[in-house]
């Protein structure tokens, strides 16, 4: 099982209640790496976003100040009595001159405010797509460190889950936190503004924006603990959707009418998170307008007092309209400053999802001086007292396997369902470790080697295996990466698995793109998949050779046929075959027979059934079907 580093436990474990004030503080953490990732992504747009937001903040004071001068000199020209001379004759006189540059002048800032808001708006929109870009990556780059049993494990999909929802969501934050950066400079030229008039307005105005500060930073809190709780049903609702509307599943739904039974299930679950969420935004909406209120009654307050001060003759009518339009301003900045406050540490706390899946360590990893691979394996491996049990498992999976796995040998497992076949070659491609014993490779533990080399000299075709919905020839290629392109390998591969006659028949070869998820993409039946994905063994060249199960959709001859091919193929390699057909698994050199997660048997197929016991027994049933 992946485990945290020292001291990470507190981000790998959101709190699943109301986080409290320390926990919200506390995820205030996670933006410092996050704004380090966004420098990270491109630091070019990220000081054009900051600087053009920097200077757009002063330019509403500018042009409030602007707008108090064009009121004073109106009112000016007013006196003067011009407008009864008729504007031909107060132009020619020049007393409109000043009144017209000022309109001019904010006519210009009005143009440069829009222009840098959409030259702001265009580099958050490159940042942020970008900054999903090199997320995703990191995600899927990360996850392909983790240990199998990690994505076995419901907590950690869940963690997942969140975390992939965290790349696609997470850059309105870097909005807001530059945002707020913006508006804090506006706030502070406004503050100084009003401030040389009358100072304890700022502090009446900080008073009556509290309140609905600290409701904002409740609900926002609420919010979260609702998501992080609803993540397993929010999966479901995922899956019930991908299941009742995919090409995978379309043929069961319209056959067992199951399209009824999916609605209702997905229903019922979108309906009680519809519910949930319902009576929060109720709350939020009834508290957000209360409080909201006390702020705007400590704007109205402050308005009496300028326009008493006005009257009084303390200011004039252009002060009036500045510290008016100052004062509203400074509320709205200051009221948004602190929600956006408690809003940024509500989305950190989603941060904790997204850091807290990166800081996940892989158990299963290379030594820090891995020995070489033998090549070619001299010996083979050789499992002794191996035993494996599943995390929070009762039941040993495999236990007290003593045997060995001769370097060239064909080896077949059999046994019933559960029998511990695919964990047995799971610990052999050390997808997993042993809880007990250790499993020799030429005389040195497993654990010694490279994990990326050991598995470059394993081939597995496991009975799941995946059907990816790229061309055939990619399909095969996957197989080794590093050679996707050579396409005298792929076909050689495709030759030995007999998949080549199954692409010879197909519109565009080697070029069709397989599967029905995409447009022109061709679907192939069962056998014809597994005849695609048993080459991708082949593709590797490797030294060790694992097909489990994977012709289960294959009928018997062709099963003994590309079985056959297999072991004439091998070129004194080491394979394993795993198979419930018995006409298939003779061939093999050699035949474990598992029970239970424990060696019951091994032999030739001739000394097995002359032994009687499970593997007769077996047989017998088998051979009495085809009777």
């Amino acid at each position: 099982m992946a485990s945290l580093p020292p001291g990470a436990s507190a981000h790998a474990a959101p709190p699943a209640s109301k986080p409290n004030l320390r926990e919200r503080f506390n995820a205030m953490r996670n933006l410092p790496p996050f704004l380090k990732q966004i420098w990270q992504t491109s630091p070019g747009l990220t000081l054009a976003s900051v600087g053009l937001r920097a200077i757009r903040a002063l330019l509403p004071i500018v042009a409030l100040y602007i707008g108090k001068l064009i009121i004073d000199e109106a009112i000016r020209v007013v006196a003067l009595g011009l407008p009864q001379t008729g504007l031909g004759n107060a132009w020619r006189s020049g007393a409109l001159d000043h009144l017209a540059w000022l309109l001019v002048l904010e006519f210009a800032l009005a143009i440069v405010s829009d222009l840098l808001g959409r030259l702001v708006s265009y580099a958050d929109a490159l940042l942020s797509e970008l900054f999903t870009n090199v997320t995703s990556i990191r995600l899927m780059e990360h996850a392909a460190t983790l240990d199998l049993e990690d994505f076995e494990d419901p907590d950690l999909q869940d963690k997942l889950d969140r975390a992939r929802r965290q790349t696609m969501g997470r850059m309105n934050l870097m909005s807001m936190l530059f945002g707020q950066a913006q508006d804090a400079i506006t706030v502070i030229g406004f503050a100084a503004g009003l401030l040389i008039y009358a100072p304890w307005l700022i502090a009446l105005l900080a008073v009556a924006l509290i309140p609905a500060f600290v409701g904002e930073a409740h609900f926002n809190a609420l919010g979260y603990s609702l998501n992080f709780q609803w993540t397993p049903e929010r999966r479901q609702l995922e899956y019930m959707r991908q299941t009742g509307a995919s090409v995978e599943t379309a043929k069961e739904v319209k056959i067992f009418n199951l399209h009824r039974f999916l609605i209702s299930r997905y229903r019922t679950l979108a309906e009680k998170f519809f519910l949930a969420n319902r009576a929060l935004a109720r709350r939020r909406a009834l508290w957000g307008a209360l409080l909201a209120a006390l702020g705007t009654m400590g704007y109205y307050v402050a308005y009496g007092y300028i326009a008493w001060r006005t009257v009084r003759g303390d200011f004039t009518i252009g002060d009036l309209t500045f510290l008016a339009g100052s004062f509203l301003r400074l509320r709205q900045l200051l009221e948004g400053l602190l929600i956006g406050f408690s809003q940024v540490a509500g989305q950190a706390l989603y941060l904790d999802d997204l850091f807290s899946f990166f800081e996940i360590e892989p158990e299963i990893v290379s030594p820090q001086h891995p020995v070489a691979i033998p090549k070619p394996i001299a010996q083979g491996f050789v499992f002794e007292n191996v035993g494996f049990r599943y995390p929070d498992a009762e039941r040993w999976a495999v236990r007290h396997l003593d045997f060995e796995l001769k370097a060239g040998e064909v080896l077949a497992l059999v046994g019933e369902n559960g029998a511990g076949k695919t964990t047995l070659v799971k610990l052999l491609a050390r997808l997993y470790d042993p809880d007990e014993g250790r499993i020799l490779l030429d005389g040195r533990d497993l654990r010694d080697y490279d994990l990326d080399e050991l598995r470059a000299n394993i081939g597995v075709i496991f009975q799941d295996f995946v059907r990816y919905h790229l061309t055939a020839g990619e399909n095969i290629g996957v197989g080794r990466i590093e050679a996707m392109e050579d396409e005298v390998r792929i076909r050689d591969a495709a030759r030995r698995s007999m998949a080549d006659e199954v692409i010879a028949a197909l519109p565009h070869g080697y070029d069709q793109l397989i599967g029905r998820r995409f447009k022109n993409g061709v679907d192939l039946s069962g056998g014809q998949w597994q005849k695609i994905a048993i080459a991708r063994a082949y593709m590797r060249d490797a030294q060790v050779m694992i097909l489990d199960e994977p012709t289960a959709a294959l009928d018997a001859r062709s099963e003994f046929e590309v079985f056959q091919r297999f072991k004439e193929l091998s070129d004194n390699r080491t394979a394993v075959l795993i198979s419930h057909r018995f006409s298939s698994v003779r061939m093999a050199d050699r035949i474990l027979v598992l029970n239970e997660g424990r060696l019951e048997a091994s032999g030739t197929h001739e000394q097995l059934l002359a032994q009687g016991g499970r593997y007769a027994e077996l047989f017998e049933l088998q051979a009495s079907g085809y009777r």
